[in-house]
Order: C-alpha cells, then structure tokens, then sequence
C-alpha cells in the first residue's frame, strides 16, 4: 500500500519541443502539441485568426508584402498562379499586367440557354485557365449583351474555361444566352499574364529519363515508351515582390520585371511589364539605401542568356535601366557555388544571396564597381526561395537538412524538432516553405508542406528570446509581420472553403479561427522517479494556470514500459475555481497533456503541481 505522505512536486520542464530522441529519452521536455508557443519559458495557446477582407483570392499566393504609402495608405500585394494583386481600402484588386492587345470584329458566338461565349482569333495562344480583360466591347445582335457591362478596370474580366484548336476558345460568363448568334460582336481583348501551374511536378514523357533502345532494362527503358521517373522536376508559379518607394516592384519566376504605380489613381490602375529588363529573372531584391533593383538568377547583359548564377542590377534609382555605360551604375556578378540562386533577403548594409549550396554578401560599394561579392558560408544553401528571413540584422534559413543563421558568421541552429521537421517534409513542394517572424512573440516562422501535402500544412517556430522550437497545424500560404498593420498579415487556403483569402493572424483578445473554436493542446515527455526503478504513485493535481473564456482538459498517461499499454487518467475539467483534483494513478512513467477545445479559451501554464510518491519495486 502507498503511504500517505505524497510530495508536491512542480512540473515544471525545458520550453520548447524536444523530439530528437524517443519519449522515454527526451525527460524533462515537453514532447508535442499544436497552436502553443513558449513565453518566458512557459506555455500558453496561440491567438486565433479572422478574415481582413471577405473576398477570396483567385488562386494561391506565393508572396506577399505590406507597406504605406507617402499618404499612410496601408496596402498589401500578392501574387499567385492567376493574378497579381492589391489589397488597397480593404478591397482586393487585380492588377495583373496586359501581355498583348488585340481587337476583334464579328468573333464571337453565343448559343441559347448556354452560359458559354465562343471566341474565334486565329493563332490566340491562350491556355484554360488564363484570364482575358475586354474593353470597348459591342455585343449587338446576341442576348448575352449584358455579360459585358463596364467595370472598374473599363470591362470585365473572364477566364478561358476551354480551347477547340488553335483558334477557338470559350469563356464562362455570369448568365446564360437568349439567343443563338454566330459572329457577331466586336470589342477589344486584353490577355493577362498568362496562368501558372500550382504545384510542382515531375517531367515525365518521351525525352525524359534514361533511354535504352531494345528491350527494357534495370537502368532504361524500352523503344518507344515513355519514361515513368526522372530527374525533372516542373517547377510551379513562384512570385518576388518588393516595394520601390511606395511604388510596387514584381516578377513572377522566369518572366520580367513589373512595376504597378501606387501615385497613377485613385483606383489601383493595372501593372506594367518593364520591357527594358532582364528578358528571363528568379526574383528580385531592392537593395537597402542605394537603391539598385537586383535580379537573383537573370538573363546575362554579356551574353543574352539566362544563367541561374548571374547576379545583375539596375541603374540606381532607375528601375528601367539595365544597361551598363558610363552613365549608368548597372552591372551583373557571377556566383560560382551552387547550380542556381535559390533566394535572397535585403538585411543591414548588404543582400544575403543564397545558392542551393552556399551563401553569399552583396555589398554596395559605389564606382567603378558599385556591388562587392563574398562568400559567407559553404554547404548551408537555401531549401526554397521564400525559405529565409532577416530580423535585426540576423539572417535565418532553412536549408535541405538543417537551419541556419547568420549573425557574422553561419552557424547551424540547434534545433530540438529537426528530425521531426525533414522526416515529416513533402521535399517535392520545398519550394513552397515560406519563412515569416512575428515580432511581437520574437518568433521566426515557417510554413512548410507536411509529408503527403501539396501545400503547406505545418508551421515550425523559432523563439529567438526563449531560444525555443515549437510546430503545429496550419493552412496558410506566406506571412508578413506586423510592422504596417495592427498584427500579423497572412493568406491561406480555408479549411471551410479551400479557397485562398487574407487573414488577420492573431488579433488580439481572438482565439477563434474566423468564428470557430480552435484546439490547442501541449504534452510532455515521459517522466519518472528513480529512472524507473520504483514504481509511481500519483494521487493529486494542484493547477497554476491563467485561464480566461473556457475550460482545460489536463490528462495523465501511464506505463509500466516505454512500450508498454498505455493507462489514461482523467482528461480531468478544470476552469478558474478549481483549486485541486484528487485522483489515483500508478505507473513506472508517466505524462500528461494540457488541451482545450472551448471557443475563445485563453490559457498560460504556470507552476502546476502533482502529488507523487514511490510505490514500490514492482
């Protein structure tokens, strides 16, 4: 029989998640949970989040900055696979630039009862799913007149649904035909930026992979088949934005430079493509002070063509200028370690420029040679092209195995989550891995794809005070900190919806997500007295927790073996007026579990106690 004279014992454990050995192993640390963070060493739940604006997004972004401009007007900028856009006023305007113009007359077709316009253009090289503005549009002699009425942007703007040949195309419109016409109509199309694909995916057909003609072997394949694997891999829509002033710098991946003018009206006007640019560029950083566009990745002024090393910037304070002359400061570097430039972060006084293999400082130095190059680290390159940050002056990264930062010199971060991180990683879809901070919480934050995820469904959390790791669940697509809004700015695919939106991210007194309540839980490792060698006895909880809005659900796990059946006690209901929970427990090991589920429930763990005594060598 036990005695009577059990001990409170404070649980009290290392903050952060520890995860790189078994449970048993990783004692005196907290194991798992979902929506906490760490604060001074202890842990509390997560705030919740709540549409900025009610519009969805058409498709999903990739990048996202905010800023002011010289009227304190508070804007946001997002690129997806579909369009370029500006949130200005709470109102998500598409402002994806026009590639060509072409007029029609007598092209387009309507048939009754169909929602569906036939568009005949010879040669239209269009694609389903690219979009098509049409202005100073005539549609007399057929009844779907009213599908073209005047919009914001001078005509509305609708999306290739479908494509008969080269020189047929349909588009989806709002109602359905009153009549049948053939030919009729005329007007002016304005064709967008064409779409994108969303995810990456492997190139696979008839000039892919080993080939072997004759029968099919262990290492090719046989004549005439296509390959079933390779090492191709089609990269999906990746965008860079920037700001210039409080003008808009942009380029979606492969494409050239586009600028959208924040002073051209007072309804956001369309962005233009610098035609004057590299022709092909991988994204683009604004250098700090001096003012030089840098294209990361770019086609070569020297030699016409795109390298994915070359290093090449504009004028100063010129953005259209990309010839190198007496008069102008342009120029290109070539980097040498590496395939190709990942990604690149603007930090204190220089550009840190990650390869898939190295990390470089680009320094502005001023004539004759305007930008100094040097390599800072070897074997710590970039896992995706939004995958690194700098917060005061330090840069973080994610690399293919490990994280990094750079405060002088790099060094590899001590992360207790790591082997969970890149065993739970979908490292097809890296490049989508987008790194955020949140200042308020001194954070730095990844969003990555989990391991069956096409997007990304996990977050990893760096607590730069508490010097902390934390994970959990999440649906949103990029991040941006809190330094023009009131709090964190974010897009995501809703989980109600699955379609993409902005989020106000942790505004605060929320802890709903958009209405509905969210769970947060934290769990600890094992635990025991004795290594083990007695057996524990456990017959009392005494919470310290601040709690506002709710309940908590505390849980005690049991086992006599790290692979032994596990025995649960409770989960046990505590709110504000509990001040102990009796109960009889007994195992070699133990943990427990902090959750709740009520809506709007704010906890903070402080000094919880458990009555523990030894129970014998059974």
């Amino acid at each position: 029989m036990p005695s009577t004279t059990s001990r409170l014992n404070k649980l009290s454990f290392k903050a952060g998640f520890h995860r790189e050995s078994t449970k048993y192993a990783e004692e005196g640390g907290w194991w798992d949970g979902d929506r906490v963070r760490f604060r001074t060493g202890k842990p509390e739940n997560m705030r919740g989040y709540e549409k900025y604006i009610s519009t969805a997004i058409i498709g999903t972004a990739r990048d996202l900055v905010t800023w002011a401009t010289n009227n304190t007007e508070k804007l946001i900028a997002s690129g997806t696979e579909q369009r370029l856009n500006i949130v200005f006023n709470q109102i998500n305007y598409d402002v994806t630039p026009i590639v060509s113009v072409v007029s029609t007359t007598n092209q387009f077709s309507t048939s009754i009862g169909s929602a569906l316009i036939k568009v005949s253009l010879t040669n239209s090289k269009v694609s389903v799913g690219d979009w098509i503005n049409f202005t100073s549009v005539s549609t007399q002699g057929f009844g779907a007149a009213s599908n073209f009425a005047v919009s914001s942007f001078g005509g509305p703007t609708f999306q290739v649904v479908s494509i008969t040949g080269s020189n047929v195309f349909y588009i989806s419109v709002a109602s359905v035909a009153a009549s049948t016409a053939a030919n009729m109509g005329n007007g002016t199309l304005n064709f967008l930026l064409p779409s994108q694909q969303t995810t990456n995916i492997q190139g696979l057909g008839y000039g892919a992979g080993t080939y072997n003609a004759g029968v099919s072997v262990s290492t090719g394949r046989a004549w005439n088949r296509a390959a079933a694997t390779s090492n191709i891999t089609l990269l999906a829509n990746q965008w860079s934005l920037d700001n210039w002033g409080q003008d808009l710098l942009a380029v979606r991946r492969g494409g050239q430079l586009i600028h959208w003018d924040a002073a051209a009206s007072t309804v956001p006007v369309r962005a233009s493509i610098v035609a004057s640019s590299p022709v092909k560029i991988n994204s683009i950083v604004v250098s700090p002070n001096d003012r030089h566009v840098v294209a990361l990745g770019a086609s070569s002024y020297l030699t016409s063509v795109y390298s994915p090393l070359t290093v090449r910037w504009s004028d100063q304070e010129d953005y259209s200028n990309w010839t190198p002359s007496i008069s102008s400061t342009s120029g290109e570097l070539q980097l040498i370690e590496g395939t190709q430039i990942i990604g690149g972060e603007r930090t204190r006084n220089q550009i840190l420029i990650w390869t898939d293999k190295a990390l470089y400082g680009l320094q502005f130095v001023g004539p004759p040679f305007i930008f100094q190059l040097g390599q800072l680290g070897s074997n710590c390159g970039l896992i995706g092209s939004h995958a690194g940050i700098t917060v005061d002056g330090i840069g973080y990264w994610m690399s293919d195995n490990n994280f990094y930062r750079f405060n002088g010199r790099v060094e590899r971060m001590n992360c207790s989550i790591r082997r969970d991180v890149f065993d739970n990683l979908n490292h097809a879809q890296k490049d989508k891995i987008f790194a955020g901070s949140n200042a308020e919480f001194n954070e730095i934050i990844w969003l990555i794809p989990g391991l069956n995820d096409l997007e990304p469904t996990r977050y990893v959390i760096y607590n730069m005070l508490d010097d902390c790791w934390v994970y959990g669940s999440t649906f949103y697509t990029t991040y941006q900190d809190s330094n023009v809004f009131d709090n964190t700015i974010t897009t995501g695919i809703s989980p109600a919806t699955s379609t993409s939106y902005y989020y106000n991210n942790e505004p605060v007194s929320i802890y709903t997500g958009d209405g509905a309540a969210l769970t947060s839980y934290i769990e600890s490792a094992d635990f025991d007295i004795d290594d083990g060698d007695n057996i524990m006895f456990i017959d009392r909880l005494v919470p310290d927790f601040t709690l506002k809005n709710g309940t908590i659900h505390f849980t005690v796990n049991l086992k006599q073996f790290p692979n032994g059946t596990t025995i649960t006690k409770g989960p046990y209901v505590i709110d504000i007026n509990t001040t102990k929970i009796d109960f009889r427990a007994r195992g070699r090991q133990a943990n427990f579990r902090v959750s709740t589920t009520d809506k709007n429930a704010s906890w903070r763990m402080g000094a919880t106690r458990l009555a523990v005594q030894p129970d014998g060598f059974r």
